[in-house]
């Protein structure tokens, strides 16, 4: 696949997946920019059942209006103790205009509201562990000049554990811990969670297949 411009638009405002993406996409010489560095966008209406189908309806979106390539992600945490929840509704699990610690404290009071949980354990010296989860990203690419369109799907799997750590990260890495690095995702940094991010993964399917522009 080849883009037909030296940068990609991210279908989204928030900041810390553009700076994730940035630091991607810049290793292979593509600058990014956002949906905060437009005006007059079409509304986005997230619709669909899966994380795919909504990072399709993104991509269509912009890419239509704007007529440069678009590369929109869909990606939120499925809680298997609730049953694959908050899922799809991930960024408004709390309410339309939630903050992180809004769905954050939510997901927490559904899981310790939970009767008869079995205990997890993983060996000595982790947090309590209130349930398996992972990290799941969809990414649909569509550069309307070329007529291309690339799709990719991958996951991070973890744990809740019952209060957050770290500072870094945004969304529920405060409450998403890894064992065998013994840390949450808010407790990395940004060269380890793009190594095995959900999003780092599924992103560098796309990235394996464009062209260098940084020679």
């Amino acid at each position: 696949m080849r883009l037909q411009s030296n940068f990609v638009v991210i279908a989204t405002r928030n900041e810390g997946k553009v700076k994730e993406f940035a630091k991607l996409f810049g290793d292979k010489g593509y600058k990014v920019r956002s949906l905060a560095d437009y005006t007059d966008l079409p509304e986005i209406v997230e619709s669909g059942k899966t994380f795919a189908e909504n990072a399709r309806i993104k991509a269509q979106i912009i890419s239509a209006h704007l007529h440069v390539p678009v590369l929109a992600d869909d990606s939120g945490l499925c809680v298997s103790a609730l049953g694959g929840d908050p899922g799809v509704y991930s960024a408004r699990y709390a309410g339309e205009d939630a903050t992180d610690a809004d769905n954050n404290a939510r997901l927490l009071q559904a899981l310790l509201a939970l009767k008869d949980q079995a205990e997890l354990t993983v060996g000595e010296g982790h947090p309590k562990l209130l349930s398996e989860a992972s990290f799941v990203c969809a990414l649909t690419l569509i550069d309307p000049v070329a007529n291309e369109v690339i799709e990719a799907e991958d996951i991070c799997q973890g744990y809740i554990i019952h209060e957050g750590r770290g500072e870094s990260g945004f969304g529920y890495d405060p409450l998403f811990y890894i064992p065998s690095l013994g840390r949450t995702m808010a407790e990395l940094t940004m060269e380890e969670k793009n190594e095995m991010s959900h999003r780092a993964k599924a992103l560098r399917l796309f990235l394996d297949q464009l062209p260098d522009q940084s020679n």
